[in-house]
C-alpha cells in the first residue's frame, strides 16, 4: 500500500498566507462596516443632538400676579404696614441700600430700592424712593436719585400661582446676560474647574476623581463635566450603564464643538434639577431661587447661590428645608472651593460661613394660598386662550386681586364663621360660606372665597354653588316698577294684604311675610326696607313676569329663567359670582361691566398679547337706578339691615339688600359703598335650616369684613332729572309723621301731595 504524501512546507505556508489574507481582508470590510456605521450613528447623533439643543423651548408654568401694591402721598398706611407687603415681596431688610429688593428702616421712614418690573401698563426700572410717615398715614414721598417728591408709586405685585406643565416642571428661564457671575464662579469651583478649557469631556478631570476616590476609598467626586451633566439631564435616561457613559461623553464632545461655553452653561442653568415641590419638578436655578428664597437669582448673595449650586450633588440628599446640617456643610463644602480658586477672598468666605441658610419656610407663591381666586382666574384665561398655551408657553398675567384685602377678608371670615357656628348651636365647621368683593365702578375682582378654609378648593361655593337668593331678587321687581316713573315712584301706595296665586300644576301659592303679618296698604319704600313678601308679589304680578325677567337681564343674569311666580321671591338660583354682577350693575349707576379678574397677558419675552380694557353696556336709565341706590340705602338707614348702622357707623351712607330663603337655608347679604361690593352668602353644603335669617347671618360676616376693609362712604350724586321734595317722614308712621324728611322723585313726575299713612 503507498504511503500518503506530506504537504511540503511551501503549500503550508501559502496555504496559511491564504487564510491569512482573507482573515484580514474581512477584518478590514467589517471594520470598515463599524467605521462606517460609527461615522453613520454619528452624523445620526450629532444631527438630533442640534435639532433638539437649537430647537429646545422649555415648558415653562404661566405665572400669574396679583394688583401692585400703590403707595402714594396722604394714604392711610402705617410704617408696620407697609414693612408687612415689602415682606411678603421677599425684600431684604439692610442698613445701607445697594441693590434692588432691599429696604431700610429708621424712625418714621422707610427706604426702598424697587425692582425693574414689567406691569400691566409697561416696564417700570429699579428706583430707589423715600417713604416717611405721620399719624398712620404718607406725608413725604421721595426719589432718593435727585431728592424729587413723587406722588404716587407702587410695589411690584405679588406671584400668587403658577398653570403648571401636565408633566408637572417648573421653570424661571434666566436669560445668559443675566446669569450672576457668582453662580458661574460657584459652579466652576465645585462642579467642571476646566470648564472653559476642555471640549466636553475633560480626562484630566476623570483622572483626579479617580486618584480621590481611590485614596477616601469611597465615591466621593465624579468626573462628569457640566456638559456631561446637561446631556445626561436633557437626552439620555438615568440609567447607570458603560453605553450610556460612552454616548454622553461622544455627545458632549458633539455639543461643545458646536456651541459656545455660555450657550452651554446657559442651557444647564436652566435645566439642571434641584428639588421637588411636591409632584412639581424644580429645574433650574431660577425656579430654585424663587422656591427656597422667594427671591429672583440675581439678587441672591454669595452663599445662598453656593447653596444651590451644593444641591446640584443630589437635591434630595441636601435638600436645605428638610436636612439642614447635610446642606450647611454642603454649602460650606462649595463656599471653601470658590476660597481656594481665588472666587472669593478669605473676608468673604469667614463672612458667609457664619450665616444660616436663610431658606423661607415654603415657596411663598404656591397656588394652594389663593385656590378660588386661582380657579376664576383659569375660567377667564380659558375663553381666549387654550389649556397647552397656559401651561408651556410661560406666559404672564396680570390679575385683579388685592392680597392685602383677601388676607383681610380670609382672617375676618374665620372669626365670624366661628361665631356664627355657635350662635346657631352648630358644632364647629357646619355652616359654609364664600364671598366676592368687587371694585364696582370697572368690575374688577378684588377679593373671592370659595371655603371657609381658604386652603380649601375642592368646592369652589363662589362660582359653583348655585342657591336660591330670596329676596337680592327684590331690586329688580322694584327696578320695573319704577322704570314707569308715571306709575310708580319711592311713595307710591302698595297693597300688602295676603296673596293667593294659582299656578300650572293647579296649586295654589300664598306667600307670607317673615313676620306672619299683613300690612295694608304701605309706601314702595317701607315695602322694600322692610322687604315684605306679599306686597312684592302683588307688585311683581301687576307689572308682569316679562318685566321683572327683563330687568334681570339688564342686570346681567345670563342664565334661562322660568317665567314662576316664585321667581319674584328669589327662587331663581345664582353663585355668589353671578349675583355679585347682577348687583355691580346697580352699584355702578346701571352700567355693566363684566366681571373680571384678568388685567393683560403678556409672553414670556414681555410682548403684550391681550389687554382687557374696560367694557361698559348701560342697560338701566340712570334716574332709575339712582332711585334703586336711593331704596338700598334706606335698607341700611330703617330697614332690614339697620343694624350695620351702630356696627359701621364711620362707614356710612351704606347701600345693602338682606336675603332669605325658604327653612332658613340660605342667607345672604349685597351691599356697597362708593366703590367696594361685596356680596356674602352662608348656608350648608347639605341645604339643611341654618337657623339665621340674611341679617342675623350674612350681614354679620359682611359687616365683619368691612370693618376690616372699610369701603368709601356711598355718594347719592342724583342726575338732573331727579329732585329731592319734603315729606312727612313715612318711615314708621304714625309716630314720626309729625316730622318731615327729603325724597327723591323724577322731576317730571312729583306728586302734589303726600299724606301719611
Amino acid at each position: 500500500m503507498a504511503k500518503k504524501k506530506k504537504p511540503s512546507s511551501k503549500k503550508k505556508k501559502s496555504a496559511t498566507k491564504r487564510r491569512l489574507w482573507w482573515f484580514n481582508r474581512w477584518t478590514i470590510q467589517l471594520g470598515l462596516i463599524l467605521i462606517c456605521l460609527f461615522f453613520s450613528y454619528c452624523l445620526w447623533l450629532d444631527f438630533n443632538i442640534r435639532s433638539e439643543f437649537e430647537g429646545k423651548r422649555w415648558s415653562v408654568p404661566a405665572r400669574v400676579y396679583s394688583q401692585p401694591f400703590e403707595i402714594y402721598l396722604g394714604q392711610h398706611l402705617d410704617q408696620s404696614s407697609l414693612i408687612k407687603q415689602l415682606r411678603m415681596l421677599n425684600y431684604k431688610q439692610v442698613r445701607f441700600l445697594s441693590s434692588s429688593g432691599q429696604f431700610s428702616v429708621s424712625e418714621h421712614k422707610v427706604n426702598i430700592y424697587l425692582r425693574e418690573f414689567l406691569y400691566a401698563d409697561g416696564t417700570e426700572s429699579e428706583k430707589k424712593i423715600g417713604v416717611s410717615f405721620k399719624q398712620q398715614r404718607i406725608s413725604h414721598l421721595i426719589n432718593l436719585s435727585n431728592n424729587e417728591p413723587i406722588q404716587i408709586t407702587r410695589l411690584e405685585p405679588v406671584l400668587i400661582g403658577k398653570v403648571f406643565p401636565f408633566h408637572d416642571e417648573d421653570r424661571v428661564l434666566v436669560e445668559t446676560d443675566q446669569i450672576p457671575q457668582t453662580l458661574i464662579d460657584a459652579l466652576i469651583a465645585i462642579e467642571d474647574r476646566r470648564f472653559f478649557e476642555h471640549h466636553g469631556v475633560d480626562p484630566m478631570g476623570i483622572l483626579r476623581s479617580t486618584y480621590m476616590n481611590l485614596i477616601r476609598g469611597k465615591i466621593t467626586q465624579g468626573g462628569s463635566t457640566l456638559t456631561q451633566q446637561l446631556i445626561k439631564n436633557m437626552f439620555l435616561s438615568r440609567e447607570r450603564t458603560l453605553q450610556r457613559k460612552l454616548n454622553e461623553m461622544l455627545m458632549a464632545l458633539m455639543l461643545d464643538h458646536h456651541y459656545s461655553k455660555e450657550n452651554i452653561l446657559a442651557a444647564y442653568v436652566n435645566e439642571v434639577f434641584l428639588g421637588q415641590n411636591g409632584v412639581k419638578a424644580i429645574h433650574g436655578f431660577g425656579t430654585a431661587a424663587e422656591f427656597y428664597y422667594g427671591r429672583p437669582l440675581q439678587e441672591l448673595n454669595i452663599e445662598q447661590i453656593a447653596l444651590l449650586v451644593g444641591m446640584v450633588k443630589g437635591a434630595s440628599y441636601y435638600n436645605p428645608r428638610r436636612h439642614v446640617e447635610r446642606a450647611f456643610d454642603r454649602r460650606n463644602i462649595v463656599l471653601q472651593s470658590m476660597r481656594d480658586m481665588g472666587f472669593i477672598n478669605e473676608n468673604q468666605f469667614q463672612t458667609a460661613l457664619k450665616r444660616s441658610l436663610q431658606v423661607t419656610a415654603k415657596p411663598d407663591w404656591s397656588s394652594a394660598r389663593y385656590p378660588a381666586f386661582i380657579d376664576l382666574v383659569r375660567r377667564h384665561l380659558r375663553r381666549d386662550y387654550q389649556e397647552q398655551d397656559l401651561r408651556n408657553e410661560g406666559l404672564i398675567i396680570h390679575t385683579t386681586l388685592q392680597t392685602d384685602m383677601q388676607d383681610l377678608v380670609e382672617a375676618s371670615v374665620k372669626r365670624s364663621m366661628s361665631r356664627l357656628d355657635k350662635r346657631a348651636g352648630f358644632k364647629e365647621s357646619t355652616l359654609e360660606t364664600a364671598v366676592v368683593i368687587v371694585s364696582h365702578h370697572d368690575g374688577e375682582i378684588l377679593a373671592l372665597l370659595g371655603d371657609r378654609d381658604p386652603k380649601h378648593n375642592a368646592f369652589n361655593r363662589a362660582l359653583d354653588a348655585r342657591r336660591p337668593i330670596g329676596s337680592l331678587i327684590k331690586p329688580a321687581v322694584y327696578l320695573a316698577a319704577l322704570d314707569n316713573s308715571e306709575t310708580y315712584n319711592v311713595l307710591s301706595l302698595l297693597d300688602d294684604s295676603q296673596v293667593s296665586i294659582k299656578q300650572l300644576d293647579g296649586k295654589v301659592w300664598s306667600p307670607q311675610n317673615y313676620s306672619k303679618q299683613s300690612y295694608g296698604k304701605v309706601p314702595l319704600l317701607r315695602a322694600f326696607t322692610r322687604s315684605y313678601n306679599q306686597s312684592t308679589v302683588r307688585l311683581g304680578m301687576s307689572l308682569g313676569l316679562d318685566k321683572v325677567i327683563n330687568q334681570l337681564k339688564n342686570l346681567g343674569v345670563e342664565e334661562h329663567i322660568r317665567a314662576l311666580p316664585s321667581l319674584l321671591l328669589g327662587s331663581l338660583e345664582l353663585s355668589p359670582y353671578q349675583t355679585a354682577q347682577m348687583y355691580q350693575t346697580i352699584a355702578s349707576d346701571g352700567l355693566q361691566v363684566p366681571l373680571k379678574t384678568v388685567r393683560a397677558v403678556f409672553d414670556r419675552e414681555g410682548n403684550a398679547l391681550k389687554r382687557y380694557d374696560l367694557k361698559v353696556k348701560e342697560f338701566i336709565k340712570t334716574e332709575t337706578v339712582f332711585l334703586m341706590k336711593y331704596l338700598l340705602s334706606q335698607v341700611v338707614e330703617q330697614g332690614t339691615a339697620k343694624s350695620l348702622k351702630s356696627a359701621l357707623p364711620s362707614l356710612m351712607p351704606l347701600a345693602g339688600k338682606t336675603g332669605t330663603t325658604n327653612d332658613l337655608r340660605d342667607t345672604w347679604f349685597a351691599g356697597f359703598g362708593d366703590r367696594l361690593l361685596g356680596i356674602v352668602w352662608v348656608g350648608r353644603d347639605d341645604n339643611k335650616t341654618t337657623k339665621l335669617t340674611g341679617a342675623t347671618g350674612a350681614m354679620q360676616v359682611w359687616s365683619d369684613i368691612m370693618k376690616e376693609l372699610k369701603p368709601t362712604p356711598l355718594l347719592l350724586l342724583e342726575p338732573e332729572n331727579i329732585k329731592w321734595q319734603q315729606s312727612p317722614d313715612l318711615s314708621n308712621p304714625p309716630e314720626s309723621c309729625r316730622q318731615k324728611t327729603r325724597y327723591p322723585f323724577i322731576d317730571k313726575n312729583i306728586p302734589l301731595s303726600i299724606n301719611c299713612f
